[in-house]
């Protein structure tokens, strides 16, 4: 009893919507700060002021310097995915969409700096991956709407009305767990990733700290593998509740599409869009399916209740 007494406490304590106000207004400063601090360096670099050795040309153009408070933004997203884990299951899985739709974003802000105008826009490799990404983009807004249009369906009462009490509990706390957990290793995995890739911009020679293959997968990689235990585990708390065959699939299938997401961080060009697109279009087309089982047991129901 004590420990779930000083669970919930930490649980108000980094998830309540006092705090979630009070990190949206903090994180809103950080990234005004870090834009201004960004544009500062690039002017100094351009001025031969200072010199840095960075490879990725985020310190060349004044566009890019957008790049630094969307990344701060994206971490409060990531928060936002945590403090929604424990009240939805799927609000939580469209903000893992809408964070990997904003990262794609956010590498258009940094492609920008590198396009080159030209007529052979089709065979330069940066033009090329500005417009797969546009295109993405595009097609993920989509794509999110229809899935919070889905997602907002119910044909049955609420499932915690069906169910014994004490197990819906159990579920709720679990969740709770997940998420108070996930807050400290957030913070943590942000800040190692971002003093790791500081540490190998000013230094050239820092071989002992994080080699980033591509700039726009620093933290969110890792942070996607952690994502993943974390479902993998509330798909099996899950089955303390229900062991409907629709309500297993989607959630394995919502499991399947992070797993999906993650597998797009190890790849780039056209294939890396391809599977972010097809992670989220697997996952909406799972909720579909559920809903349209949710309809048939609810008519099915009604059917009983009116014969009885």
């Amino acid at each position: 009893m004590e420990i779930n007494t000083l669970s919930e406490k930490i649980y108000q304590k980094l998830l309540s919507k006092k705090t979630k106000e009070k990190s949206e207004h903090a994180i809103l400063w950080i990234a005004l700060a870090s834009f201004i601090i960004h544009l500062s360096i690039i002017g100094l670099v351009h001025f031969n002021i200072i010199s840095i050795n960075e490879h990725s040309n985020l310190l060349k153009n004044p566009i890019a310097a957008i790049y630094t408070p969307f990344s701060f933004i994206l971490v409060y997203e990531v928060y936002l995915l945590i403090y929604y884990l424990p009240k939805s299951t799927s609000t939580y899985i469209s903000k893992q969409y809408e964070i990997i739709t904003l990262i794609i974003i956010r590498r258009l802000f940094k492609d920008l700096s590198n396009l080159s105008l030209s007529a052979d826009w089709f065979s330069i490799k940066n033009d090329n991956q500005f417009t797969y990404d546009l295109v993405a983009s595009v097609i993920l807004f989509y794509l999110i709407y229809l899935f919070h249009k889905q997602k907002t369906k119910i044909y049955r009462k609420d499932e915690k009305e069906k169910i014994r009490y004490v197990s819906v509990t159990k579920f709720i706390n679990a969740k709770k767990w997940i998420a108070t957990a996930l807050v400290p290793i957030l913070f943590m995995s942000a800040i190692y990733s971002f003093l790791s890739w500081s540490i190998g911009v000013f230094q050239s020679n820092a071989t002992n700290f994080i080699s980033f293959k591509n700039i726009n997968n620093i933290f969110f990689e890792q942070f996607f593998n952690i994502l993943i235990i974390a479902d993998v585990i509330l798909l099996l708390f899950s089955f303390f509740l229900t062991d409907e065959f629709h309500k297993v699939i989607r959630n394995s299938g919502f499991i399947i599409s992070t797993i999906l997401i993650r597998i797009s961080f190890s790849v780039s060009g056209i294939i890396n869009d391809a599977l972010i697109v097809v992670a989220i279009l697997f996952g909406l087309a799972i909720l579909i399916i559920h809903n349209k089982f949710e309809k048939l047991i609810a008519s099915e129901e009604i059917k009983k209740i009116n014969n009885n």
